[in-house]
């Protein structure tokens, strides 16, 4: 099983199950584990008897809620060690230094650090960084309309005292109103809908897919865009 650290105060809910749906479409079992505060998955995903802890089908995907520690899940699925489950990728949604070390991030098979440029979630997010006490590298997942060299800098800047290394390499997601629509009623209709985001959307969607997977599908991928 291959974990995958999506780190940040920035709302990234919507895109962990994004890129987590375009990985089952690729014949990958895959968990997804909010363990942020608020907990959105709770919310915006369906669950028949939702308690304290659970874990819930969707889309082809289990969604797991309420759980702060690989042991917390394995004893839920009645296994003695996450790791024997069935899953291909867990993917770890994480707003909370403590998480840091509860899911022993600095293990995992890639790290994502996903923010935009407002203060909140620059500062916030790097605030959850300081649970990282070993280093590890991070590619940067960034929010933005527009992507200035001075907003990156200021981002590295805030980072310097932080044990990490920046990945060269770095996703691009835009802000865009119509991208915004497609989310909603995808959680309306209790649907991952990819036809309706922006090319820019699902080009930022392909490329970190492929860099989870390390391997270039883009004719797959782009099928899958075209049929759901």
């Amino acid at each position: 099983m291959k974990k995958i650290g999506f780190i940040g105060a920035y709302d990234k809910t919507d895109l962990i199950i994004y890129t987590a749906k375009i990985l089952v479409e690729l014949g990958k079992k895959v968990i997804v584990i909010d363990s942020t505060v608020n907990q959105k998955a709770k919310y915006i995903v369906p669950a028949i008897n939702p308690t304290t802890t659970y874990i819930t089908d969707y889309e082809e995907i289990d969604i797991a809620v309420g759980f702060y520690s690989y042991e917390g899940l394995a004893q839920y699925l009645g296994l003695e060690n996450f790791n024997d489950g069935e899953y291909d990728y867990a993917l770890i949604d994480i707003d909370n230094p403590d998480m840091i070390d509860s899911f022993n991030i600095q293990e995992a098979e890639t790290n994502f650090f996903v923010t935009a440029f407002d203060l909140y979630s620059l500062k916030r997010g790097i605030e959850i960084l300081s649970g990282i006490k070993q280093t590890i590298e991070l590619r940067k997942i960034l929010f933005a309309e527009a992507i200035y060299k001075e907003d990156d800098e200021y981002l590295n800047f805030l980072s310097l005292d932080k044990k990490i290394i920046w990945d060269d390499e770095k996703v691009y997601f835009p802000i865009d109103i119509n991208d915004r629509k497609t989310i909603i009623e995808s959680q309306r209709i209790s649907k991952v809908k990819f036809k309706t985001l922006t090319s820019e959307y699902k080009e930022a969607l392909m490329y970190l897919v492929q860099v989870i997977l390390k391997e270039n599908n883009t004719s797959s991928i782009k099928k899958i865009f075209k049929q759901i």
